[in-house]
């Protein structure tokens, strides 16, 4: 073969015949007068025609010029007609939502594509499409210039719409996903631009392969209200969306979240706290040791915000967990076990991490059920507990509840000089003690904490969140009776 069969043939394209390949090469060399060859003007040619090529969906960007990509047929909508300005003949557009093993892509065919296409279109079918990526109205959508059947391909996705947490992808519709309901919000009104209302509120669902929020829509706004943590539920007819980074699950007036009776299960993936490290995002479990009041403070806006800090303790160490918004107003307290998913790991208190817990984060108070199964991610602190021989690690064992060290440490207040929990027999009743430590709980009882310990103090004094302080008293069951707060 001569050279531009050979450039052709590396092409592996089905989109231009090798008559019309020479063709095109003939016209390149004309064209440039003779500064150039039949093998450059063929290199030429075949530049032009891979240009724009991407290996799957998930390499489209909006801003290419043009793009080359095979995918298949996930869903076909209805022909719409439109008037164009200026124009005695209505414009025609059809949208094809296209998917490959990487992601999905809507696909908008016009006029005379569009025209027949709807019956011509099979759900299934795999196609060959060049055209303009963009930023549509419902995320990134290509303006096909060219589409084309392609029986060689195979692309190894569902169609049946069932998805699982971690398989969503930007831009998916249609999406069927069974999960456990982990979380609720309240609804909450807006204004659209034509002055109507709206109401939103969102769920945060588990299934086994991890969690996604999920945002639900005017008449589906009631079913955060509605459902229970725990209930098994289905979400049908959902899209997904981005919004801060993270893809999330929309449920709009085609949609439901229905009750299923199957379990659901979901198995959280924490981090051990010992192994927490600065500006992460994680998920933690363990036993509230302490928690205190609930405080209001007036935003920068002139709003108003609510915080309430919680000491959270799993078997490798405890942190001080900050609960903004409505997740300061949850009914939790000392015994409580709970999973925190996407909590910011930020400096705290004396240089100590702290977690933040804010409105993507999911705050579950779990009751021993088939929730309460966990991994452990150990990082950098040694084996996790699976690696232990035992389950020690897992939330299985706080399913009373409580942790024996944790209640050791939060019920009897009291430390031995080698640093282990001692025990109520140990301290005798009637004995001074004197202790230095930070406020973590004000009220009744209030509880200081001095970064290895915690003492239950009763006493008349005010103190505050955050204060330094050191009591002395006699020790009277689990409490330090203060005689003096200074």
């Amino acid at each position: 073969m001569g050279a531009i069969e050979d450039i052709y043939e590396d092409l592996e394209t089905e989109d231009v015949s090798l008559e019309e390949f020479r063709e095109a090469v003939e016209a390149k060399v004309e064209q440039m007068g003779g500064l150039a060859d039949e093998e450059t003007a063929a290199m030429l040619i075949a530049h032009d025609l891979t240009e724009g090529e991407v290996e799957t969906i998930a390499d489209i960007e909006p801003g290419m010029e043009e793009v080359k990509f095979v995918g298949k047929v996930v869903s076909i909508g209805d022909v719409r007609t439109f008037e164009r300005e200026g124009e005695d003949e209505d414009g025609m557009v059809l949208n094809v939502e296209v998917a490959d093993e990487t992601g999905r892509v809507r696909v908008a065919l016009w006029d005379e594509q569009a025209a027949g296409a709807d019956e011509t279109l099979e759900r299934g079918q795999v196609l060959r499409i060049g055209g303009r990526p963009k930023d549509g109205y419902n995320g990134l959508e290509v303006s096909a210039s060219r589409v084309e059947p392609d029986d060689s391909v195979d692309i190894d996705i569902s169609l049946d719409g069932s998805a699982t947490a971690d398989s969503l992808t930007m831009g998916q519709s249609d999406v069927n996903l069974r999960g456990i309901v982990l979380d609720t919000d309240a609804i909450r009104t807006f204004s659209r631009d034509d002055g109507s209302e709206g109401r939103v509120s969102n769920l945060t669902l588990g299934d086994e392969t991890g969690r996604v929020r999920v945002t639900l829509w005017d008449e589906q706004a009631d079913r955060a209200e509605e459902l229970e943590p725990g209930t098994s539920v289905e979400v049908v007819d959902g899209y997904v969306r981005e919004r801060d980074g993270s893809l999330e699950l929309h449920v709009g007036e085609r949609g439901a979240v229905e009750e299923i009776d199957e379990p659901v299960d979901f198995t959280p993936e924490t981090t051990d706290i010992a192994a927490l490290e600065l500006d992460t995002t994680v998920d933690i479990a363990g036993v509230i040791r302490s928690a205190d009041p609930k405080r209001t403070f007036d935003r920068d806006d002139g709003s108003e915000g609510q915080v309430r800090n919680v000491r959270v303790q799993d078997q490798t160490g405890d942190i001080r967990v900050a609960m903004w918004g409505d997740l300061a107003d949850r009914d939790l307290g000392p015994g409580d076990e709970v999973y925190l998913g996407d909590v910011e790991i930020q400096d705290g208190w004396k240089e100590d991490l702290e977690a933040s817990a804010g409105w993507r984060s999911t705050v579950l108070r779990l009751e021993g059920d088939a929730t309460t199964a966990r991994r452990s991610k150990a990082g950098d602190a040694g084996e996790s507990s699976d690696d232990a021989g035992e389950d020690p690690a897992g939330l299985d064992a706080f399913a009373d509840g409580t942790n024996a060290d944790a209640d050791a440490e939060a019920s009897s207040g009291t430390q031995s000089t080698d640093g282990t929990a001692a025990t109520a027999e140990e301290s005798a009743d009637g004995e001074v003690e004197e202790f230095t430590g930070v406020v973590v709980q004000t009220g009744d009882p209030v509880m200081l904490d001095d970064g290895e310990s915690t003492r239950i103090v009763e006493t008349s004094a005010t103190v505050e969140l955050g204060q330094e302080v050191t009591v002395r008293g006699k020790r009277d069951g689990e409490r330090i009776v203060a005689d003096e707060v200074r």
